[in-house]
């Protein structure tokens, strides 16, 4: 092996433990790995930066400008609505939410679909008095059904398409995974509807005080007749500098004024606040405040005829994600006062101000109505509260489905190729008014476009040095003697197992140059290889970072990390035997 594939593998292993530990974003993971190959020179400047001019790139940066389209016109939205009329029972309503979702997302960003449904899945489980959580699992997997019956379904379809095509094996066609794709839809409703009851728990919903647990940090304290603070008003105290605490409301004797700061206090005015016992009891003795020892947190405490609390998730490609709430002056911003934070079910209570946020982490929000309709419409935020009913299709709306459906329609009948058809409809979104050019911009996940201009020139590496050859032999030495379906099977494992720790993109622009120097080594056709990568990579079901649609329902659905192992692993063994089984049938070795 030479010196430049030794380098190769080490760059990719280091990848690889980048992505699983997390401690730096994805995207910065995949420049960190281009710029390295570029300064060890083991690929070309025009190999470098042919990520970024990939097919699959730019389709991708393409299809989000198609789905917020879709998203702002209210179309998605409509679509759900219809589906929150029907499911009378348990049953009903999970086959019409997965069957739904299913469609949608085979055409449209599966993240962007499941940020419309939550909400109104939400309000059906609370219409048929179902427990959230045993709709939102099927949500989020169902999603990821649609998105491996087309071409379009998912970001990870594309790339492997372009790496098959790159390679000299051909593109994928726009239908050439629905076969596949129906026969693991199938199977992935019926395993709901016969092993749902047992594996789906149910959670039933709480109060969100309790949910945040918000009983142990916030408390009612009194002024005394000796307290330092009276005359002087919740600014000139510097509660929040000096003590790291929060007041939300002050009840003089005649009225409460919620979210004081200029109000000066007065003896026996009672403050509601907020902040670490700790820092509660010594606010307490140094400011001379006396303890409402009877005090017992219940929502109605936090809530008027106006003001209201509600959860939010942080959305995909949200502009919270990654800043904190002293960085956005989000109280001021979005007039509305974030109580507490959860992440993967744990509440995040240290120095909350600081919390940098992350994909589907939930915000229990304090705000006037006024303020709570503004944070439903804004792209950055999940609403999770009672959804308007009925949302009626604006004007533009069947102008944009008609132009997505000529973008698929134009690449299905190879009219012309989907690069050029999805560029064409994003223009089409602009000329007809459906979006703004910079909302364009804005609906563009540049997370995932770099994460794909970085990582795509370490494949290319992978073949130009051998190292791809020399993995592949490793694994044909193990294996290949069993035959190609046992390759197949390897394969898909290993995809599966990637895609559940790492970036499912990543997981598959590192396995699909191997998946092809293991096919040309063994002597059969990479299609079968690169299929089965394509369909592990986009059904991440066993954890919840396995898949982002996973975190996005992880809160409100009040998951625990072990349902994803309880649904997941069965389910994915079931996909991985139906795969290897039905794979190479319909594309032969």
């Amino acid at each position: 092996m030479s010196l430049e594939a030794i380098l190769v593998l080490a760059i990719l292993i280091g990848a690889v433990a980048l992505f699983i530990s997390e401690k730096f974003p994805i995207d910065f993971v995949a420049l960190l790995v281009l710029g390295t190959l570029l300064g060890l020179k083991l690929v070309t400047p025009e190999e470098g930066i042919s990520g970024f001019s990939n097919p699959a790139t730019v389709t991708v940066a393409a299809m989000f400008i198609l789905s917020a389209g879709l998203q702002k016109t209210g179309a998605t939205a409509a679509i759900g609505h219809l589906m929150v009329r029907f499911g009378k029972s348990y049953f009903t309503a999970l086959v019409v939410i997965m069957g739904t979702i299913t469609v949608i997302s085979a055409f449209v960003n599966n993240t962007a679909a499941v940020a419309v449904f939550i909400p109104l899945v939400m309000v059906v489980a609370n219409r048929r008095k179902i427990a959230a959580s045993r709709l939102l699992i099927p949500l989020s997997y169902a999603s990821q059904f649609g998105g491996v019956c087309t071409l379009v379904g998912t970001s990870t379809n594309l790339l492997v398409s372009s790496i098959s095509d790159r390679a000299g094996y051909g593109a994928f066609s726009m239908f050439e995974f629905s076969r596949m794709g129906l026969i693991l839809f199938a199977a992935g409703v019926l395993f709901f509807l016969i092993f749902g009851r047992w594996l789906l728990p149910e959670r039933k919903a709480q109060e969100l005080a309790v949910t945040y647990q918000l009983g142990e940090y916030i408390t009612e304290l009194r002024v005394g007749e000796r307290s330092p603070l009276i005359g002087r008003s919740v600014l000139e105290s510097r509660l929040g500098e000096d003590h790291d605490v929060t007041v939300l409301r002050l009840l003089h004797v005649k009225e409460a004024v919620w979210a004081p700061l200029r109000q000066a206090l007065q003896q026996g005015d009672v403050l509601l606040v907020r902040g670490k016992l700790r820092e509660l009891m010594r606010l307490r003795d140094t400011a001379k405040l006396e303890l409402n020892a009877e005090f017992k947190l219940r929502d109605e405490t936090l809530q008027t005829e106006d003001l209201r609390l509600v959860q939010a998730l942080v959305a995909p490609g949200s502009e919270l994600i990654g800043s904190n709430l002293k960085e956005l002056d989000f109280r001021n911003r979005y007039k509305a006062l974030v109580l507490a934070v959860q992440r993967r079910g744990e509440t995040i209570r240290d120095k909350l101000n600081s919390v940098r946020f992350g994909l589907g982490d939930a915000l229990l929000i304090q705000a006037h109505e006024a303020q709570i309709k503004a944070l439903r419409s804004d792209k950055d935020f999940i609403v999770l509260d009672e959804v308007p009913g009925g949302v009626a299709l604006k004007h533009k709306a069947p102008v944009v489905m008609a132009i997505l459906a000529a973008v698929v329609g134009l690449a299905a009948f190879n009219v012309l190729p989907i690069v050029i058809t999805s560029i064409l409809g994003c223009l089409a979104m602009v000329l007809t008014r459906c979006l703004r050019v910079e909302e364009a911009y804005n609906a563009i996940n540049w997370q995932v476009i770099f994460l794909l201009g970085g990582i795509l020139p370490l494949g290319i590496a992978m073949q130009k040095t051998g190292a791809a050859g020399f993995i592949a032999g490793n694994a044909v030495g193990t294996v290949g003697h069993l035959g190609p379906v046992a390759v197949l099977a390897v394969v898909y494992l290993m995809t599966s197992v990637m895609t559940d720790t790492m970036s499912n993109n990543a997981a598959a622009v590192l396995l699909a140059p191997i998946a092809i120097s293991t096919a040309e080594q063994v002597g059969v056709d990479p299609r079968p290889f690169l299929m089965a990568i394509t369909f592990a990579a986009s059904t991440g079901f066993s954890t919840p970072v396995g898949y982002q649609t996973n975190t996005m329902i992880y809160n409100p659905g009040g998951y625990k990390y072990t349902d994803f192992l309880r649904t997941g692993v069965p389910l994915s063994i079931v996909f991985w035997i139906l795969s290897v089984t039905f794979i190479p049938r319909f594309w032969s070795f």
